[in-house]
């Protein structure tokens, strides 16, 4: 078995992400416009800061009219911690499990990129394809 999570890395540049400086409204614009229920959030210097949900933004709207605030007043503590390049990928399998994605930072908390869950079930089915296609490995 694989012992890196780079391995399984989608990389900031392929990912989409907001800005915890960005309003309610921009970031909601962002997850309608592309179908996505929850992003990353980092800060302008590139450090991960938390994720936002749809659940989020469902709460914050209907308590709230202003839709103009940053969002990073709506990002729950230690809500889909990140992981960093040295976790251990049995630990990153199992964070998948409560997440579609599992951010991954530098040892600086600089955001990298994030492991989804599709790409370890995805990496999963060909072991097991592989596994039974040659039995004897």
């Amino acid at each position: 078995m694989l012992d890196n999570v780079f391995f399984f890395l989608r990389h900031k540049e392929d990912v989409l992400y907001l800005y915890n400086d960005m309003s309610v409204s921009e970031a909601l614009e962002i997850l309608e416009r592309y179908h996505f229920t929850a992003l990353p959030v980092i800060n302008k210097e590139g450090n991960y800061v938390g994720t936002l949900s749809e659940g989020d933004f469902l709460y914050y709207c209907l308590n709230h009219e202003d839709r103009s605030i940053p969002i990073k007043k709506l990002i729950r503590k230690n809500f889909n911690p990140a992981c960093t390049i040295t976790t251990p990928v049995a630990e990153l399998f199992k964070r998948s499990l409560d997440q579609n994605f599992v951010p991954i930072v530098d040892d600086r908390n600089i955001f990298i990129g994030i492991v989804t869950r599709k790409r370890i079930l995805t990496f999963l089915m060909k072991q097991l394809q592989d596994h039974k296609s040659n039995p004897s490995v």
